[in-house]
């Protein structure tokens, strides 16, 4: 398949929009845990039992229009290849747990890929809805209405003191847990995340890598989520990530403009030699195409580079992990297989875009 085309079957919708503060804050997710009154939890219960919910889910919501979100379809865990399931972690749509831990594990999906909703998790359901930029509010209101829709059919547990019940008790209460994903290179080259992410931790916050927990923070990119669940409403729990979102958005853009100034030409040399990287490349690790992409976005956000798109960064972030490589390639590839893959997926993109950028110039 084409790359073209590979890119427009595989892509989530939702990854080629901007929305607000894009250039720093690349997209916003809210995930509401919930388990059903009758059954017990993922971690004790029966494979019977398992396979009994996500039949309901599947007679009741599987290809049925559901207002302001459209179709949901079902995706069997046990019914997928490896390799489909690494995508779908790739693409934020499902957690490794899933894929892991769950025989009998699903996933509803909404056509734009903006809404999913796990079965059979570390929960019965987690619904899910992902927003480009910064969209806290507007992804918890999806959220909540598809909670409603569920509810009206579905009895949930839950305690009038505690809130939702969940198989974790760091999620008991409002079961909520919100994010966003954020670029911050200069507050990576001034250092200054050092002291950002303690004070940040002190406020009932926590830092993770562009997976979650445990992973790492690649091309300078942070999950940035709340920690507490109970004691605090849906929307106050949103409020306190969104001024501290705010307040990091502000200090990102001050110290790119500080590095801009006080070291241009050194700040220019590094985005061109990790485009020129990128461009000519034949072999290229993971880390170091992230890194790299990260260096070019900055340079595209700052005016340096003025041919290429957020857009086309945003995608090579995804295409460029093992499961696109591989779905790409019509099969499993080796480690040393993956970076030449990689490499050449990355200058057949910007060539892509290159010669886009040339029949728009001739028309």
């Amino acid at each position: 398949m084409e790359l073209k085309n590979f890119i427009n079957s595989s892509m989530s919708a939702w990854m080629n929009q901007e929305g607000p503060d894009s250039d720093i804050v690349l997209s916003s997710r809210i995930r509401l845990a919930r388990n059903l009154e009758q059954y017990r939890y993922p971690t004790i219960f029966s494979n019977e039992e398992a396979i009994n919910i996500i039949g309901m889910f599947e007679e009741t919501f599987s290809n049925k229009s559901l207002n302001g979100i459209g179709e949901l379809a079902l995706l069997k865990m046990h019914e997928l290849q490896p390799i489909e399931k690494r995508v779908l972690v790739e693409k934020h749509l499902i957690s490794p747990s899933l894929v892991e831990d769950s025989i009998y594990g699903g996933v509803l999906l909404s056509q734009k890929e903006n809404v999913s909703i796990m079965i059979n998790e570390e929960d019965h359901i987690r619904i899910q809805c992902l927003l480009p930029g910064f969209q806290l509010k507007e992804a918890l209101n999806v959220a909540n209405g598809l909670d409603d829709l569920i509810e009206n059919e579905i009895d949930y547990a839950y305690d009038e003191q505690l809130g939702y019940l969940t198989s974790c008790p760091t999620n008991v209460g409002t079961g909520l847990r919100a994010s966003v994903m954020m670029h911050l290179p200069a507050l990576v080259l001034t250092q200054q995340i050092n002291r950002i992410i303690p004070a940040i931790n002190q406020l009932g916050l926590v830092v993770r890598g562009i997976y979650g927990e445990g992973s790492e923070a690649l091309g300078n990119i942070f999950q940035i989520s709340n920690q507490m669940t109970l004691g605090k409403s849906e929307e106050d729990i949103v409020e306190d990530l969104i001024s501290v979102v705010y307040q990091l958005i502000t200090q990102e853009r001050a110290a790119r403009e500080a590095i801009y100034k006080t070291n241009q030409i050194q700040l220019e040399d590094r985005v061109y030699r990790s485009l020129g990287t990128l461009s000519h490349s034949r072999i290229i690790h993971s880390k170091e195409a992230i890194q790299c992409l990260s260096d070019v976005r900055l340079g595209i956000d700052l005016g340096i580079i003025e041919h290429l798109s957020r857009n086309i960064l945003n995608e090579l972030m995804i295409l460029i992990q093992p499961g696109f490589l591989q779905q790409y390639s019509g099969g499993a590839l080796r480690p040393e297989e993956r970076d030449v893959r990689r490499a050449t997926v990355i200058r057949e993109r910007l060539q892509l875009e290159k010669n886009k950028r040339w029949e728009d110039e001739e028309k």
